[in-house]
């Protein structure tokens, strides 16, 4: 697979705002429930995940890409990667498996959870339009609800950097998930990020501990 975007496509100002940040928040929760000891990321993009990483973990991030311009540590395939299997505790893809097209994603992921000991975290676009309503209660935070509208399951067309998202004709969620479990992980959960419902994460885990 070719490169589809060039590094100013991840100019602070065009890519980064307030949803993709709260995302972020999320990238890091999820993958520190695992306590992990080494971490590698798949397709960094700007590099804010391991950079943020780095300081809460003390370098335990490694990334790789195709694309030497990231300044990954590894510049490398996805479907052939150089390690040999559980090599690392915890393996990531953030909003990064819907640039390759469905089937070569879940060969991807496949690679993915070969590297993978402890589990495997991504996140992908979810096209189901929703409804968030979000509080700040003294002494609570922030509580809130999703409320998903009436499913509209609109033809993907590929934009030179999309080829599916969750949710668009062919590729419900029933299917992404039954995808993405059959290669002797299972899904511990998924979820829409409340304030940026258009990512939804999910978080593999090795079907014996599940």
């Amino acid at each position: 697979m070719n490169k589809q975007v060039e590094k100013s496509h991840y100019d602070f100002e065009e890519y980064i705002d307030k949803n993709r940040w709260n995302s972020m928040w999320h990238q890091l929760d999820e993958v520190s429930n695992f306590k992990p000891d080494n971490i590698l990321e798949v397709g960094p993009g700007p590099g804010v995940f391991k950079a943020t990483a780095n300081i809460v973990w003390e370098g335990k991030v490694k990334t790789l890409d195709i694309d030497p311009e990231l300044n990954p540590d590894y510049v490398e395939s996805v479907f052939d990667m150089p390690f040999d299997n559980n090599s690392f505790d915890v393996v990531c893809a953030f909003q990064m498996l819907e640039h390759l097209p469905y089937e070569k994603s879940l060969l991807a992921f496949k690679e993915m959870s070969r590297v993978a000991k402890k589990g495997v975290v991504i996140s992908l676009p979810d096209a189901r339009r929703s409804a968030s309503i979000i509080f700040k209660l003294p002494k609570v935070g922030c509580v809130g609800l999703a409320i998903p509208l009436k499913p509209w399951l609109s033809k993907h067309i590929f934009d030179g950097e999309h080829y599916w998202e969750v949710n668009k004709k062919g590729y419900s969620l029933k299917k992404v998930i039954k995808g993405f479990s059959k290669f002797d992980w299972a899904l511990k959960r998924t979820f829409r990020v409340l304030e940026n419902p258009y990512h939804r994460f999910f978080v593999f885990l090795p079907q014996n501990e599940s």
